[in-house]
């Protein structure tokens, strides 16, 4: 079987998404499957660099990757492609979407107001939920022009930068807490991950850095642990999620649980967290990416 991984892309995040098919290429099982890197540099890449594959192993990240576009164009192409499908990809990378959703099915997430102009800003609001706030692009990730503002004075500033990088921007309650992580795959929750940041919160050179933030595996109080995990499972089927997916939450002092955002294409570097998480339960990374291909085939 011919496997294309696709990686590079068009957003912010194209050298995460680098990191990721370099991890995936080294990583894959070559004796079964024949793999070829795919490095998509601008959108008509996609069409003319997929032709022949079997099966397409995405490892974008972003816009034009991780928001159902690339996953229609290979749909449209018949090429059978990993993770979530165009739906739950674009539900997902807009936070504004997400959170709505959540909402509406009584999934527990921080207030917020969206965006698409300082002239929307609406200052009541934002008082209302009390400083500090983050200020971050909707459709944005890896904590790129993340914000954590402490005063009514930063605010404007911070949605101007955002609105460089998205047309809309998010507010969002800051929860104080600490954030964990919850894989789930094809339907069952994986491992769950602390997440423990060296700065203020866990930004992008945290996230990609050798030395950022640790991540390690964590035991919830049972009680907890419960709520978590159907927290993480009625977020994987609000949001249609298929394969797998990466439940971000921050979890107060007092326990309780609250959904960040959803990843369907997290991150497959060597320091991410899914692979992480998945050699917790005694899952190589060859063996989670061959899992990958064949949950996703199915």
């Amino acid at each position: 079987m011919k496997v294309g991984v696709l990686m590079g892309g068009i957003s912010s995040e194209r050298e995460v998404s680098l990191n990721s098919g370099k991890s995936i290429m080294e990583h894959i099982n070559k004796e079964k499957y024949e793999v070829v890197p795919v490095v998509i540099d601008k959108k008509e890449d996609v069409i003319e660099k997929v032709k022949g594959l079997d099966f397409a192993l995405l490892a974008l990240h972003g816009k034009f990757g991780e928001d159902g576009t690339v996953q229609s164009v290979l749909q449209t192409l018949d090429i059978p492609y990993s993770g979530c499908g165009p739906l739950s990809s674009a539900l997902c990378m807009d936070k504004d979407l997400t959170k709505t959703v959540l909402k509406a099915k009584g999934i527990r997430t921080a207030k917020w107001i969206n965006v698409s102009s300082v002239e929307e800003i609406d200052y009541e609001a934002i008082e209302e939920m009390g400083y500090p706030v983050f200020v971050k692009p909707t459709n944005g990730g890896s904590s790129v022009a993340t914000f954590k503002i402490y005063k009514k004075e930063d605010v404007e500033a911070a949605v101007l930068e955002g609105l460089k990088w998205d047309k809309e921007v998010l507010i969002e309650e800051f929860i104080k807490g600490d954030e964990i992580t919850c894989p789930v795959f094809n339907n069952e929750l994986f491992p769950i991950l602390a997440i423990k940041s060296n700065t203020d919160f866990y930004d992008y050179e945290q996230k990609y850095s050798a030395n950022g933030a640790q991540h390690y595996p964590i035991q919830l109080e049972e009680k907890i642990y419960e709520e978590v995990k159907k927290m993480a499972l009625e977020t994987y089927k609000a949001l249609k999620c298929s394969v797998y997916a990466r439940i971000d939450m921050i979890l107060t002092e007092e326990g309780v649980p609250y959904v960040l955002e959803v990843n369907t294409l997290p991150g497959m570097t060597s320091t991410s967290l899914f692979p992480q998480s998945a050699g917790e339960k005694g899952i190589s990374y060859s063996e989670f990416i061959d899992l990958i291909i064949k949950t996703s085939m199915k």
